[in-house]
């Protein structure tokens, strides 16, 4: 579930002002706004929702102590269900139906696992070797730079840096030499060149 994008700020006087940039057609109006909020002893706030919401969501909003954090649910024993219900599971969204025991569908579950974590692989290849494709460097950044390549790298790695070679999607020449603020791709090579 999203965070709602409601804008609650309680006021010391003034009473409830109500705004709503869509229809609410889930049954939060500016009566049932002032009828909640008297539960929590506040007659004065400003109130504006940017989407349609429900009572509960507005409940979390006032209290302020809901986190809402990503999920992935994996769905076992895909085995012994129907095509039909894995029709109807494969309409969910943020599900990777999974059998453990035949192994079915592990790929799709670690890709998913990548996308949701927005975890990017990085592979560093020394000069005149090949590339290690066998371990690469994790970056949770959503655009990582080369700048946080080093740093994960080594942290005094960037003083000496003075520029990457660079094989992959982020390029447009294959390789091509690249500063410390270029902006990296999943699955990228980098080749760290240091000052002399």
């Amino acid at each position: 579930q999203e965070v709602p994008d409601i804008t609650f700020r309680r006021k010391n006087g003034g009473g409830l002002n109500f705004q709503s940039s869509v229809p609410q057609t889930k049954g939060l109006d500016r009566d049932v706004c002032t009828r909640l909020l008297k539960e929590f002893r506040i007659s004065s706030a400003d109130i504006f929702l940017r989407g349609d919401y429900d009572i509960d969501q507005f409940i979390d909003v006032v209290n302020g102590d809901c986190i809402y954090l990503p999920a992935l649910y994996v769905m076992n024993k895909i085995d012994q269900l129907t095509i039909e219900e894995l029709d109807i599971i494969d309409q969910m969204p943020y599900h990777v139906p999974i059998s453990g025991y035949h192994r079915w569908n592990m790929d799709d579950l670690m890709e998913e696992i990548w996308d949701a974590l927005k975890m990017m692989r990085i592979y560093t290849k020394p000069k005149g070797q090949i590339p290690d494709y066998d371990e690469p460097v994790v970056l949770h950044a959503v655009k990582p730079t080369v700048e946080d390549f080093c740093n994960r790298l080594h942290r005094g790695l960037i003083k000496t840096f003075h520029y990457a070679w660079v094989w992959g999607s982020s390029v447009k020449h294959q390789p091509q030499r690249v500063g410390k603020q270029h902006v990296l791709h999943d699955e990228d090579v980098v080749q760290i060149v240091k000052k002399v």
